[in-house]
């Protein structure tokens, strides 16, 4: 059995070999129906990891406690816009004091969107935003520092004109030099750079590379107001843990705003992990896509395969009639062509296997996610080859193998 199933693979070869040029563009569809499987799905695994790995650096184990945006509600013909009481700086300096599931705490809040930061003749453009927190805002918003230190009690309690600046903004003020110790000009006042952001584009956009992060206190003298709403941060001690640690701070936030139990909250919880989610969820679609966009190819090089399948049947028709004048069954004819159609759709596979690695792999470097050899993702391209070059090749080999022996020694 072993011997005729080498034998068939050997008849299959020189039968690609008579029909190169033909045989090569099929595989070329094959390749590129497998290309696109293995290559966008291994792309979206290395996404995927590449967002659960920035989240996690982000936060993936934090929650925010924020006030409630304002709502619009519409009842008969009356609209009523609910406004929610912020939450204010003693609120949150209680639950950071009193909150002890986890002693990651941080506050922070927001100054503007629109400002301009200047050293020299240098400036930034008007786009950068400037936050204030506290000691711990970094390692609960997930920020490193790629220079300088973060915030001294000292400085934080005495609202000190300190700041930490992002990579965007370093560019802009600092191309050739350290910014360090240097002093920059925000909204008309002097505040020294005791530290600098770690790079955030490769976490998709979401971070501090146009931001300025100074004292809570400070931020707040010169950009607060009434209305300022402060934010509390959570690390979780860990991601098993977080959802117990949600639960126990809603509770105690709930005794600190003083809501009643039968009132609902005046506050919201989010969990940093909810961004990662809905991207990695989004990214389905994609997925579905380019499942789609593969079989769609694999279907035109399945019709193509068959149809070269069926012309070499025509062609060889004088050889069938040989081999069955010598003793050749229907059953070794038929898997004589099975087989043929088989080994070039494994070949096309092999192709676009590699190709899909090395464009998965590229996606991988440029996230800096090291090397993927996604098996899954190729055995599954193997096994579409196998079953589309059986289905292929079944109509093709069974026409030979019905072939008459010696009306096929009549062919011309």
């Amino acid at each position: 059995m072993n011997a005729l199933f080498i034998e068939n693979i050997k008849l299959a070869l020189g039968a690609i070999r008579a029909q190169s040029l033909r045989t090569f563009l099929t595989i070329m569809i094959i390749a590129l129906g497998i290309c696109a499987l293995v290559g966008i799905l291994t792309a979206i695994d290395v996404i995927k990891g590449s967002i659960t790995n920035n989240f996690t650096t982000m936060g993936a184990n934090t929650f925010n406690i924020r006030n409630k945006e304002s709502n619009v509600r519409i009842g008969g013909r009356r609209k009523k816009r609910e406004v929610y009481r912020p939450i204010s700086y003693s609120e949150a300096s209680e639950f950071k004091k009193v909150f002890t599931f986890s002693p990651r705490v941080g506050i922070s809040c927001f100054g503007t969107q629109i400002a301009t930061i200047k050293f020299g003749s240098l400036k930034t453009n008007p786009n950068i935003a400037i936050f204030g927190g506290d000691e711990n805002y970094m390692i609960t918003s997930g920020y490193e520092l790629a220079e300088g230190r973060n915030f001294s009690m000292r400085e934080i309690e005495s609202g000190a004109e300190v700041a930490i600046i992002g990579q965007e903004v370093k560019r802009s003020l600092f191309p050739k030099q350290m910014a360090v110790d240097k002093e920059i000009s925000i909204g008309g006042r002097k505040a020294k750079v005791i530290g600098v952001f770690k790079e955030k584009g490769s976490s998709f956009g979401f971070g501090g590379d146009k931001m300025v992060l100074m004292p809570l206190l400070n931020v707040n003298k010169h950009y607060g107001s009434n209305q300022t709403s402060f934010v509390v941060n959570v690390l979780s001690p860990s991601p098993q843990m977080l959802d117990a640690a949600i639960s126990e701070a809603t509770g105690l936030f709930r005794q600190i705003r003083k809501i009643k139990i039968k009132d609902p909250q005046n506050f919201e919880i989010t969990r940093s992990d909810n961004l990662s989610v809905l991207l990695i969820d989004n990214l389905q679609y994609v997925t579905v896509a380019a499942t789609l966009i593969a079989i769609i190819t694999l279907l035109g090089a399945a019709i193509g395969l068959m149809n070269i399948m069926l012309v070499s049947v025509t062609e060889r028709t004088r050889e069938i009639g040989v081999r069955k004048a010598i003793g050749a069954t229907s059953g070794s004819i038929r898997n004589q062509f099975l087989t043929e159609a088989v080994v070039i759709c494994q070949m096309g596979g092999a192709f676009g296997i590699v190709l899909g690695i090395l464009i998965g792999n590229g996606v991988s470097f440029y996230f800096d996610e090291g090397f993927v050899v996604p098996w899954a993702w190729m055995i599954l391209a193997a096994i579409l080859c196998f079953v589309v070059g059986l289905l292929s090749g079944l109509i093709p080999a069974i026409k030979a193998a019905k072939l008459d022996p010696i009306e096929a020694l009549r062919f011309e």
